[in-house]
């Protein structure tokens, strides 16, 4: 390594390490969450990880973005962004995105359903409602095996943990209908047998990485499994802690954050391969605030020890905000993909926004916001 480099490192390490023993104020989480998801919004069709046209409102990827914009907007001081928010769906006249069974297109209705607590329009649910009704009484029939055909029908990949369960899991908590927590468990559970493996306490985002090694390691990706433990949260939230479904989602996560703890970098993130931090040094973001979104969560919520595992939550969070830039972008998001690959501080995508908001809203509470 030359004098450069070791210079480069050297600043690295420091300025890393005084982030990392910032101290988080609330006001200031307040601050950082209005300032990136005001220039989200500013930016809301900009290209910035390579597709060539912007994504579509009801894609998955805006669907992520919503799930954290309507939690920031629960703490913002005005309405300004519900209303952003309920322009979209009044647009799309609340309907999900074009394919009936897949998980992706149904992370829409994650929206729809906080945005029906605020106004009590039954407009804004119906067309979920009646979605979800066909898929139980027509319950696809297909694999979970990956590439098999109509595969993608159940949720054979661990994203689809993050996009259709908390839906199920609001639409029970929302009617009292248990037919939607009964369904939304049987998938689960079935995905969950077949995904995660007992030995790492970690998820594989599909078959097709099962027995596979990178630099030596097996293959579990930094947001997939960011995709399933904030998905655990946001269906907790749903459920009646007493209860045995409840129960079943918590045991999952308490192994994952155990997990999660063991293996965060020394710099705060998660590595883009969770087992593979020194073949993945690249920041990713995306991944890691899911991670803090979940911990921060377990904390407030007296599930997890504050002194065990706050530590880890400061680190990330501070790391994170160390990504976003002077005018609101959140950097180092990795693009879309399925597995491990690199990320870049000029690059953003808006699933990153939505899942650094997620992380905001509950650091934002646990130093002392209210």
């Amino acid at each position: 390594m030359n004098k450069s480099n070791i210079l480069k490192a050297f600043l690295l390490f420091a300025i890393t390490t005084i982030s990392q023993a910032q101290e988080i104020k609330s006001a200031e989480v307040i601050q950082v969450m209005e300032k990136v998801a005001d220039w989200q919004i500013e930016n809301y069709e900009g290209l910035y990880s390579g597709h060539s046209k912007p994504h579509h409102p009801l894609d998955w990827t805006n669907g992520a973005l919503y799930v954290g914009m309507v939690k920031w907007a629960a703490l913002a001081e005005n309405d300004k962004y519900y209303e952003w928010l309920k322009e979209i769906g009044e647009k799309h006249e609340w309907q999900l995105h074009h394919r009936k069974y897949h998980a992706d297109d149904h992370t829409v209705g994650q929206m729809y359903i906080e945005l029906y607590r605020k106004y009590q329009d039954k407009d804004m649910i119906e067309p979920t409602k009646e979605q979800f009704n066909f898929i139980m009484y027509h319950p696809a029939q297909t694999s979970l095996h990956w590439k098999t055909p109509y595969h993608q029908s159940r949720w054979n990949w661990c994203d689809a943990l993050f996009m259709s369960p908390p839906v199920w899991a609001k639409l029970y908590n929302i009617t009292g209908e248990k037919k939607y927590l009964d369904f939304m468990m049987s998938e689960f559970k079935a995905t969950t047998d077949f995904l995660f493996d007992e030995k790492e306490d970690l998820y594989y985002r599909d078959e097709s990485y099962m027995g596979k090694l990178d630099n030596g390691t097996k293959i579990f990706w930094s947001r997939g499994n960011g995709w399933v433990f904030a998905g655990l949260v946001n269906v907790m939230n749903e459920l009646n802690p007493q209860s045995k479904e409840y129960k079943y989602f918590l045991k999952i996560y308490k192994k994952m954050a155990s997990k999660l703890l063991k293996i965060q970098t020394p710099q705060g993130h998660w590595a883009m391969s969770l087992l593979g931090q020194e073949f993945y040094p690249t920041p990713e973001t995306s991944g890691t605030s899911f991670n803090v979104y979940g911990l921060a969560w377990g904390i407030n919520q007296g599930i997890l020890d504050k002194a065990t595992y706050g530590p880890a939550v400061q680190k990330g969070w501070n790391v994170l905000v160390g990504h976003v830039t002077p005018e609101g972008m959140l950097g180092y998001v990795q693009p879309i993909g399925a597995a491990p690959g690199n990320a870049w501080p000029d690059k953003t995508e808006v699933y990153g926004t939505g899942a650094f908001l997620s992380a905001g809203s509950e650091v934002y509470k646990l130093y002392g916001g209210k």
